[in-house]
């Protein structure tokens, strides 16, 4: 993904209100639910997420495919 559209997108996602849980797809194919947004820092091109499990995940414009709505998810 290109840095800037990673950076607006994820932020866009990150600061809607109210909140709405969104999708990061990685190139590998793996999902990362963001469910909350005081758990996700992004920085520029790099983020992390802490998930509830206490796992964190790492990821930065080039490890991602997509940024989907979980609402068109669940609607698809």
């Amino acid at each position: 993904m290109v840095a800037d559209s990673f950076a607006s997108a994820l932020k866009a996602l990150a600061k809607r209100k109210p909140f709405k849980s969104f999708t990061v797809e990685l190139v590998s194919g793996e999902r990362i639910v963001v469910e909350h947004p005081e758990a996700l820092v992004f920085r520029d091109s790099i983020a992390v997420y802490f998930s509830p499990k206490r796992e964190i995940a790492i990821f930065d414009h080039e490890g991602v495919a997509q940024l989907t709505d979980q609402a068109e998810l669940v609607s698809s």
